[in-house]
């Protein structure tokens, strides 16, 4: 537009240069030339604009933002339009206690009261994106930097209304996924009023105060010991079974013994035993009988 506006002026001025110089002819000509060319230039490009993927245009006449809006794609329009583009596509915001990894430069992590009037610090992740269709409202209404108007102090003020339901302990462990879930249905209705769909919102970290801390690694380390005894005192209570059912298969097995042995069996029993003697190889002295009717037996 400033090209147009720019060849207009060049054009008007062609003739007052006609009048300044009116020994040389050429002068004006070619400064109307040049200033229509330029006219055409500029009312061209004011007629065309690209918008590209992910975005859309939202329209602006003398101030006044028009309903419609351009998507993705080259589009013909009044030139006397002012478009300014907005991104449509998955967005984020974060803000954390690390100043390199929020959008906001140093300490950005939201401090919240717990119920039991601890100090809680939330690290946490905001996924979202602008209704295309709301470009319009939201542009007129909030401008472009809706980021810091509405994501971030909508965001903070919906943490510390719901955190101040739970305990420090609860929010740090069990009642987490609850919160969290809590916390995106209460904001994606106050988004989408405001022309935004919550995508998704992540808690990345929370942190409880020192003392809360030791104390709850004081109760993991008291319940990991008491977990250790507990298999220490079942291996051994399996160690004590084991050796009464082998004790108790001694026990058995020298009752049935004692109760089937005779002396004709063991008479049997060392007669086998003396056979096996009396064929060996081996130098041997056989025993036979007992009492004075024992036979000595020797073979060298």
């Amino acid at each position: 537009m400033i090209l147009f506006l720019i060849g207009i002026l060049l054009f008007t001025f062609s003739t007052r240069v006609a009048t300044l110089f009116p020994f040389h002819q050429w002068l004006p000509r070619l400064i109307k030339v040049g200033g229509l060319a330029l006219a055409i230039i500029g009312i061209s490009n004011a007629c065309f604009k690209q918008i590209d993927a992910g975005q859309v245009g939202v329209q602006t006449l003398f101030g006044q933002v028009q309903p419609g809006i351009l998507e993705g794609g080259l589009h013909f329009i009044n030139p006397l339009l002012e478009v300014r583009t907005m991104d449509v596509k998955t967005q984020n915001y974060t803000m954390s206690a690390v100043s390199s990894e929020g959008d906001k430069s140093g300490d950005d992590a939201i401090r919240v009261l717990s119920a039991d009037g601890l100090e809680v610090v939330i690290d946490l992740t905001i996924l979202f994106r602008v209704i295309p269709a709301e470009a319009p409202r939201l542009f007129r209404e909030v401008g472009l930097d809706f980021k810091n108007v509405i994501v971030r102090p909508i965001t903070r003020t919906k943490i510390r209304d719901n955190a101040v339901y739970y305990d420090a302990v609860a929010l740090y462990s069990g009642k987490r996924d609850e919160f969290q879930i809590k916390i995106s249905e209460s904001l994606e209705k106050d988004f989408k009023s405001r022309g935004l769909i919550l995508e998704q919102l992540l808690i990345r970290n929370i942190a409880l105060p020192q003392s809360v801390k030791a104390a709850i690694e004081s109760k993991i380390n008291a319940e990991q010991e008491s977990q250790k005894m507990q298999f220490v005192l079942q291996k051994e209570r399996q160690e004590a079974d084991r050796k009464r059912v082998e004790a108790q298969g001694i026990a058995d097995y020298q009752r049935i013994i004692n109760s089937e042995l005779s002396d004709k069996l063991l008479q049997y029993e060392s007669i086998k035993a003396q056979k096996e003697i009396a064929l060996s190889p081996n130098a041997k002295v056989i025993i036979m009988g007992k009492g004075n009717g024992q036979v000595l037996i020797s073979d060298k």
